[in-house]
């Protein structure tokens, strides 16, 4: 009977060289699979090629896998998604509310959560038409509640302002994710550019058929950026939430 031939030997008794035994052992090495890697490979895959790009496929060939095995640990992309933006949202964490600071409490969460947004490309997409039932998101919409009804706003105020809320903040980012991402490093001088062209060309429409976007064509560019812009909003927003307060906060004060 013939001797079997050792692991560590290759046929003729010749050790086998120590170089193919590590590259060896390097190539059974896998990491397993699992939910948090799916997920994990899903937000770099958001983050670096886009949400129009992000496919259960995609993702397996990120893993180094065939895209049937993912089904075991996600059902589908729209869940997928819903993990990924439950893991954005973790760590996440809400002030005590205070019924004296309430409208500051909300400004800060709302600009905390814009910027959770902008560092991660793709996730406000991907938020749109979501329902954010995940345990973070949960957590997310009760503190926001919180301090709403730490305002004193009536209930059907205090819950319809959370979607209200929810919406700007999201649209807001999906918005410069479109506006600036993509053409690459030069979008902001591109759009720049296009803004004084259209300005240029409002200003040359006939006075007596648009007056008004005549005479608005300065601030209607006004330089001051996506933020301006959006701090903007944001005070329009918590104003009006204001009139709704049995608190009746000074105006001044917002």
């Amino acid at each position: 009977m013939a001797k079997a031939t050792a692991r560590n030997e290759i046929p003729g008794g010749a050790p086998v060289p120590p170089w193919e035994r590590a590259r060896k052992a390097k190539a059974q090495a896998r990491t397993p699979l699992s939910q948090e890697a799916i997920v994990e490979a899903a937000l770099r895959i958001l983050e670096t090629d886009g949400y129009d790009l992000l496919s259960m496929r995609r993702v397996a060939a990120e893993l180094d896998t065939g895209a049937a095995s993912l089904y075991a640990h996600v059902a589908n992309k729209d869940e997928l998604l819903k993990l990924v933006i439950d893991r954005v949202f973790e760590g996440v964490e809400f002030p005590a509310p205070d019924p004296e600071q309430w409208v500051e409490q909300l400004r800060e969460m709302m600009r905390g959560t814009r910027r959770i947004l902008q560092a991660h490309p793709g996730i406000a997409r991907a938020m749109l038409g979501q329902v954010p039932f995940g345990p973070s998101g949960l957590r997310i919409v009760e503190g926001f509640m919180a301090i709403l009804r730490a305002g004193e706003l009536p209930d059907r105020a205090a819950a319809w302002a959370g979607d209200v809320i929810s919406l700007y903040v999201v649209a807001s980012v999906f918005e410069d994710d479109i506006r600036f991402s993509q053409h690459g490093e030069t979008s902001r001088e591109e759009v720049e550019t296009w803004a004084e062209q259209m300005k240029s060309y409002i200003k040359s429409l006939p006075v007596a058929t648009f007056p008004n976007l005549v005479a608005l064509a300065d601030p209607m560019f006004e330089s001051g950026g996506p933020e301006g812009r959006f701090e903007f909003g944001l005070d329009l927003m918590l104003r009006g939430l204001a009139s709704f307060s049995r608190r009746n906060p000074d105006p001044a004060r917002l």
